[in-house]
Formats: structure tokens, sequence, C-alpha cells
């Protein structure tokens, strides 16, 4: 199998979970302004909400990606008030004709002192289990 994992982040705390994850898939973690270059089998993105919405520039990103070169997209990622991303990233990665995977990993994020201190410990763990299975 092969990996790549991108990632958008305005806090730090997606690229903490998109670190760990890559480390443990035996990648390297890069931000989203990287294009994803080589056929993968799996692309893992990690994103979360901005303005109830995901960003601008993570739209782009799915829009720029070569649907020959992406197996599946695999969603991941953090926030502080909302949960998962999965339908935002899906309906732009449907529009590129990429599969996403029905499976993704996602975990609270500190955001202005709610959730303080997540991603913790603990969520970067199970963000390491939830790679695994792709192994």
């Amino acid at each position: 199998m092969t990996y790549a994992v991108r990632y958008y982040t305005k806090t730090g705390n997606t690229k903490r979970l998109a670190e760990a994850m890559a480390k443990e898939l035996g990648v390297e973690a890069l931000p989203i302004s990287e294009p994803v270059n080589e056929a993968v089998d799996y692309l893992f993105l990690g994103n979360s909400y901005y303005a109830f919405n995901i960003d601008p520039e993570v739209k782009a990103f799915v829009a720029s990606l070569d649907k020959e070169k992406i197996g599946k997209l695999v969603n991941f990622g953090s926030a502080a008030m909302l949960n998962s991303t999965y339908k935002k990233v899906k309906k732009e990665a449907d529009k590129v004709g990429i599969p996403m995977d029905d499976k993704e990993f996602h975990c609270r994020g500190e955001f202005k002192g709610i959730h303080k201190g997540r991603p913790n410990e603990s969520d970067i763990a199970d963000a390491v289990q939830f790679v695994k299975q792709y192994k």
C-alpha cells in the first residue's frame, strides 16, 4: 500500500494529528500547499471547520487532485465546536470523481480555550491506531 498525508490547519491541531499518522505510515505529513504528484492508494486529508465550512483552500486542493493518482481519500481532523467535515469533503471529492473511504478520524481540538489541551496524547494515540487499519 502507498500513502500520502496532507493537512490544512490554522491552529496546529490538525498538523499534530497528521504528523503522528504519517509517522505510523512511514511518510511525511505535508501541508495542502504541497501537491500529490505520486500515485497513492490512500490520501489522508486533515482539515477542520472554519466559519461552519471547510476552508476554501481545502476545496481548491481537492479540486486539484488527479483522480487517476488517488485510490481513496480518507478524511481526518479536529474541531472545537462542530463534528466531522466528512460530508463537506465528500461533496468536493465527488465533483472530481475521487472515492472517499467511509471511515474517518475526528477528535476535539482546542480553540480559544474551548477543549483546552486537545488534541491530547490520547487523541494522538487514537489517530495512530486509526491508520493502522490501512497497513
